[in-house]
């Protein structure tokens, strides 16, 4: 049986402007509310969150980076994702993609339990971008299918396996994570999209794995969709059209991703100025850092270092940025 011993959260009391910044900390993390973009830290060495909550409550419009998942047990959960009303009930799921916004009301007895992770290492394999507009969109399991089913037990070993916190939980959970999103991938690419399966099949994947490979190993330097096509072998225009069919995105939203993927770990982990980690990120300047940062991230990049690199002062009991 899966334990209730994590404290439910609640979003900015009624009395305070929304506008403001707030802070909280919990055993797993804090989180940080400005405006309506929430920041989500997590225990060291982790990037999930699971807890759960049968008290009523209400959680204001809101956005993060992080997938958001539900998990009813019992009563219904109401979210509103941009301008769709979901009512989810036990055994269905709700998938809300990264970046979009929602609130959810919990009405007395509802009992259900919430994840919360970054997507970053589902991103990072190859084969992900075949389902990337299956990711961009929310998803919802009501239909009583095999695949709900499975879906629901994959989620339930997830939950398992963060309460038990064994030696490398957090990985032990990512690995549940794949498992589902290979579960609805396959499902995705075979009965919604069976045409971009198809059209994927026809690409060389060797091509393409190397034309990656050859990105993610240069994303640092001036590198331009004319590079990656010389470096393929084929004209610009060509590998443009291929690499969108076999990626799901084009080039440059991929260079893009790379590139942002790696300021955000160099603003958490080093001591290096934001010029410094423009430059090995791969941006050309400090403005077109500071504007793609911000509209991929609803926050400049010292904003960005503050709200991730919070500690607790020693003794102090209060947060420090």
């Amino acid at each position: 049986m899966m334990s209730e011993n994590l404290t439910p959260e609640r979003y900015a009391p009624e009395n305070q402007p929304s506008s403001e910044k707030e802070s909280s900390r919990f055993p797993d993390g804090f989180r940080i509310l400005q405006g309506k973009q929430e920041f989500i830290t997590y225990m060291n060495h982790s990037s999930i969150r699971i807890w759960s909550s049968n008290v009523a409550a209400h959680y204001d419009p809101h956005s993060h980076s992080a997938i958001e998942i539900i998990l009813p047990d019992r009563g219904v959960s109401l979210y509103q994702v941009r301008d769709e009303l979901y009512r989810v009930q036990p055994g269905e799921i709700l998938i809300v993609p990264s970046g979009w916004q929602h609130s959810l009301t919990e009405p007395p007895e509802t009992l259900r339990y919430l994840l919360l992770f970054e997507p970053n290492p589902l991103l990072s394999l190859r084969d992900m971008p075949d389902i990337s507009a299956m990711m961009e969109q929310p998803i919802y399991l009501h239909d009583d299918s095999e695949l709900q089913h499975q879906a629901q037990e994959i989620l339930r070993r997830t939950v398992d396996c963060y309460m038990a916190r064994e030696p490398m939980w957090n990985t032990m959970c990512y690995s549940h994570l794949l498992q589902l999103y290979a579960l609805l991938g396959r499902y995705y690419l075979r009965v919604t999209a069976p045409e971009q399966y198809v059209a994927r099949r026809s690409i060389d994947p060797a091509i393409m794995n190397s034309a990656i490979t050859y990105i993610n190993e240069h994303y640092m330097d001036d590198i331009s969709l004319e590079d990656v096509a010389l470096f393929a072998g084929f004209s610009k225009y060509y590998f443009s059209r291929m690499f969108k069919q076999f990626a799901g995105i084009s080039f440059s939203e991929y260079l893009t991703r790379r590139r942002l993927n790696a300021a955000s770990d160099l603003l958490v982990r080093t001591r290096q100025s934001i010029r410094e980690v423009a430059v090995a990120s791969g941006f050309s300047s400090m403005a077109t850092f500071n504007r793609i940062f911000r509209d991929h991230k609803n926050c400049t990049p010292s904003q960005f270092r503050a709200i991730y690199s919070i500690v607790m002062a020693p003794g102090s009991g209060k947060n420090v940025f």
